[in-house]
């Protein structure tokens, strides 16, 4: 199957002069930018901006409208979509979606995260609450769940290595498992 590569170039570009999406559906709560703003002081940008360039020229946001605004003097990354306004609508619309229905694997999660350090206390309680929640952010769209009796087990480990040890023992005999630290 060929796939079109709609990505015409990277532009570094003032943020200032990045057009917002009116269509924008994304709000973002003073959390959020606490830890942007702490990621974005300790690594810098590591990601591009996407937008679509309109007949006039100008350049219109379709995602990292928060990057834009926390960092308005900054020259940023943008990617450069050739896709109409239609293509860059169904692009706003699923982005965020598509990647909120991806899974953690949660002993691969808990190493990482237990090998960072930062200096942003926003950064550390994002990472915090990423090993404490069942999702780190909701799905926008949700599907009727019939929720089936459960019948639990509760193991309780000496140590963190031995936890790991149970866990990847009771998966690999096909026991759906969830790691919890109480």
């Amino acid at each position: 199957m060929y796939i079109k590569d709609r990505i015409k170039e990277l532009r570094r570009v003032p943020a200032s002069e990045l057009l917002p999406n009116p269509k924008n559906w994304r709000t973002h709560p003073e959390a959020q930018k606490n830890v942007l703003q702490g990621l974005l002081a300790e690594v810098g940008y590591a990601d591009a901006l996407i937008a679509r360039e309109r007949e006039d020229g100008s350049l219109e946001l379709i995602d990292g409208h928060l990057r834009a605004e926390t960092t308005p003097q900054q020259e940023v990354p943008v990617l450069v979509l050739d896709v109409s306004e239609a293509e860059a609508d169904k692009i706003l619309a699923t982005l965020d979606p598509l990647s909120a229905m991806a899974g953690k694997n949660e002993v691969l999660l808990t190493e990482l995260i237990q090998g960072i350090e930062t200096q942003s206390q926003a950064v550390q309680a994002m990472l915090e609450k990423s090993l404490t929640s069942q999702e780190a952010t909701e799905p926008v769209f949700r599907e009727e769940i019939v929720v089936p009796e459960v019948f639990q087990v509760v193991v309780e480990c000496e140590s963190e290595t031995q936890q790991g040890e149970v866990y990847e023992r009771l998966r690999s005999e096909g026991f759906q498992c969830r790691l919890l630290n109480l």
